[in-house]
C-alpha cells in the first residue's frame, strides 16, 4: 500500500473533508427531524421549530450529499490508481565491497588537425623534445601561428 496515492496530502485531505461533510451533513438532518417529530407529537410545535426545521434538513441534505459525492470521489480515485500498472522496480547490481579496485594506466594522446583539417602526427607527453627538434632563432610559420591559436589547450 506504498503508492504514489496513499502519500498524496490532497488524496487523505479529499477523504478526510468528505467523511466531516458527511458526518455534519448527517448531524443537521437528523437533529431537525429528531426536533420537528417530537414537538409535532407533542403538540408543542412552533411555527420556527417547523419552517425553519425543514430549511435546515434540506440543507444538511446538501451538506451530506457534497460528503457522499467527494466519498464517491476518492473510492474513484483509489480504483482508477489500481488499474494503472505500477512501474517494475530497477534491479540494480549488488557492490561486492571485499574486492579491491584494478588500477590500469591509460596513456593519454591526443591528435592534431592540420590546416587542410586531416588529422595529422599526435601529441606526446613530452612537448620539450618537439621544441628541441626546431631551431631556436627560426620564427614560426603562418601556417603554425594559426594551427597553435585555434587548436585549444590539452590538460592533463
Amino acid at each position: 500500500m506504498n503508492t504514489s496515492l496513499t502519500r498524496s496530502i490532497g488524496f487523505w485531505l479529499l477523504l478526510v473533508v468528505s467523511l466531516a461533510t458527511t458526518a455534519v451533513g448527517g448531524w443537521l438532518i437528523s437533529g431537525q427531524i429528531g426536533t420537528m417529530t417530537t414537538t409535532l407529537l407533542d403538540g408543542t410545535a412552533t411555527g420556527v421549530e417547523v419552517y425553519v426545521g425543514q430549511s435546515l434538513v434540506v440543507v444538511g441534505a446538501g451538506v451530506l450529499a457534497a460528503g457522499i459525492v467527494g466519498i464517491l470521489l476518492t473510492l474513484g480515485l483509489v480504483a482508477a490508481r489500481s488499474l494503472v500498472p505500477a512501474p517494475a522496480p530497477a534491479v540494480v547490481e549488488a557492490i561486492d565491497w571485499t574486492a579491491e579496485p584494478e588500477e590500469k594506466a591509460l596513456s593519454v594522446e591526443t591528435a592534431s588537425t592540420t590546416v587542410e583539417g586531416s588529422v595529422g602526427a599526435t601529441h606526446d607527453a613530452e612537448p620539450a623534445a618537439a621544441a628541441d627538434e626546431e631551431p631556436a632563432d627560426a620564427e614560426p610559420s603562418d601556417t603554425e601561428a594559426e594551427s597553435e591559436e585555434t587548436t585549444p589547450a590539452v590538460t592533463r
